[in-house]
């Protein structure tokens, strides 16, 4: 069962080598694409099933130790972003088979789209199963080298323009972190996770915060945490759809996952909780204002997307059980209704041949069935009962009560406020897009919308309505997946040993207070305490 780990970054890989000696053969090019990812989501589906009966999966490649190989672990949090992720993946690309990647055909390089895809998506899982450090680099320099080549696909001058900022900061955060791991070497002699929750727990205060501090800025410039998430609106709406989607629902999600692993698994009981909140509270409520100050749609979705980053940091700076619980619920929805979004408003410029909330209008009439397929995820973005949204805000509503402290009310108000917010930034797109009298440019405009886009985002929808449906189920695996990650000792002991997690100094409790162990360091070692 341990070599399934390994398919989830290998399949894409050799998919995307194939695929590129087939650039000639697009349609072979898509076949093997959609089998690649069709085999990953059964992967991902297994492994789910697998953690939740059996505990965490650890495989060291080449039965090197874990100190010096290479790691690659699965929980119940690496199972659930693997399978929602790898959906997300397969309906996009599904949805991008029907629409060019650019509106310059003539100069879009296709054949190279799916090699790519493939690798992002290789990128994307080497993020989610790294056991250490090095190796979680890794895999943000393989998504981020592949989100390059997509984003700048027919070389428009908006796009190359956009992409330069991109690359950029993405470099910047690169070099932050490469710089962090080898801080972070130097003081524990090691990157592998597991045995960095040991021995980081002896470090001195101090220490332990510069080493927390630089991995966090690396961490939320990726995950577009305010004040580090200038770049993304300006960034995102110039990409084609499809590569929109996956850029909006994935990449600042791989932000968010290091960031949850880096505060419960390295830093647990933070003492920089405090300041994770405050971005929380500017996250939400800046992004949100900048939102509604815009005319156009995709730039509407990427401030949204800035603002909502705010409600997974909220729960994971109270790191109380609860708080975690609802962020990884939280996360599995905002990662498929944020691509949701992104793939309706594809199907609105497609019909329209615009995203300009101004030039808009009509669309109610004369594309029904685009309306029906932008309202659902808005509303459930929104968090309008009984969607997901509105569960997994609840639950971090409710995190925040239990919380019970200034900072915890403060970010319950801003949160309402900021969803209050979303939903008047979505009826002012639904006014002028759907309902404002269109222009006679879109009533003569009349572009047959190709099923497969519907389809695709039809099948978007009824994910993440199955997350409705299903919340039960999931918010119990959302408060296993919390309580593990909370505890640590699970994924220690199956990386390193039952003894080695016995070494632990201490955990957190399901409130979020420090619990100690037992244990003291002495000369470089753990040593129990008698009594």
């Amino acid at each position: 069962m341990e070599l399934l780990l390994a398919l989830p970054v290998m399949l894409p890989l050799l998919g995307a080598a194939i695929t590129l000696l087939l650039r000639h053969h697009t349609r072979l090019q898509l076949g093997l694409a959609v089998v690649t990812l069709v085999a990953i989501f059964t992967i991902a589906l297994l492994l789910a099933w697998h953690v939740t009966q059996h505990g965490v999966l650890v495989l060291q490649i080449g039965n090197w130790t874990p100190q010096l190989g290479i790691v690659l672990v699965a929980d119940r949090l690496t199972a659930l972003m693997l399978t929602v992720s790898s959906f997300v993946t397969l309906a996009v690309l599904v949805y991008s088979s029907a629409q060019s990647v650019s509106e310059n055909v003539e100069r879009t390089p296709v054949a190279i789209y799916h090699p790519t895809y493939l690798t992002l998506v290789a990128g994307v899982s080497m993020a989610f199963l790294a056991g250490d450090l090095f190796n979680l680099y890794v895999g943000f320099e393989v998504l981020l080298a592949s989100s390059y080549v997509l984003l700048t696909l027919g070389g428009s001058a908006s796009r190359v323009r956009a992409a330069t900022t991109y690359v950029i900061v993405s470099v910047l955060s690169s070099v932050i972190f490469l710089s962090a791991i080898a801080a972070v070497y130097a003081a524990a002699g090691t990157v592998n996770m597991a045995e960095l929750a040991v021995r980081l727990d002896g470090l001195e205060p101090g220490t332990r915060m510069i080493l927390e501090l630089m991995l966090l800025v690396a961490f939320a410039i990726k995950a577009a945490i305010f004040p580090l998430s200038a770049w993304l609106p300006d960034s995102y709406p110039t990409a084609p759809a499809p590569v929109t989607a996956v850029f909006a629902g994935l990449l600042t999600k791989v932000g968010i996952y290091a960031i949850l692993r880096l505060e419960t698994l390295l830093f647990p009981f933070s003492q920089i909780s405090n300041l994770l909140l405050a971005a929380a509270g500017l996250s939400l409520f800046i992004g949100i204002l900048g939102a509604v100050a815009q005319t156009d749609l995709k730039r509407v979705l990427s401030f949204t997307l800035v603002s909502h980053m705010g409600y997974m940091l909220f729960g994971i700076g109270m790191v109380t059980q609860l708080g975690m619980a609802a962020t990884i619920y939280y996360v599995a929805h905002h990662i498929t209704v944020q691509s949701t979004l992104f793939l309706a408003a594809g199907l609105i410029e497609h019909r329209g041949g615009t995203t300009d909330l101004i030039k808009l209008g009509g669309l109610q009439k004369l594309a029904p069935l685009i309306a029906v397929l932008f309202f659902i995820p808005a509303m459930n973005l929104a968090g309008i009962p009984p969607f997901s949204g509105f569960i997994g805000k609840v639950g971090l509503i409710e995190a925040g009560i239990a919380y019970d402290r200034t900072s915890g009310w403060i970010l319950i108000a801003v949160s309402v406020l900021t969803s209050l917010l979303t939903l008047y930034a979505i009826a002012k797109i639904w006014n002028r897009a759907f309902w404002q009298e269109p222009s006679e440019e879109i009533i003569a405009r009349d572009v047959p919308t190709p099923r497969v886009m519907t389809g695709a985002t039809t099948a978007m929808i009824a994910f993440s309505l199955a997350l409705t449906v299903f919340a039960g189920p999931l918010m119990t695996y959302a408060d296993e997946a919390a309580h593990s990650v909370l505890q640590r000792t699970p994924y220690v002991g199956a990386v390193l040993g039952d003894e080695a997690a016995g070494d632990l100094r201490y955990r957190i409790d399901d409130q979020g207070q420090r619990v100690d162990n037992g244990i003291t360091q002495l000369d470089g070692a753990a040593q129990e305490v008698g009594g």
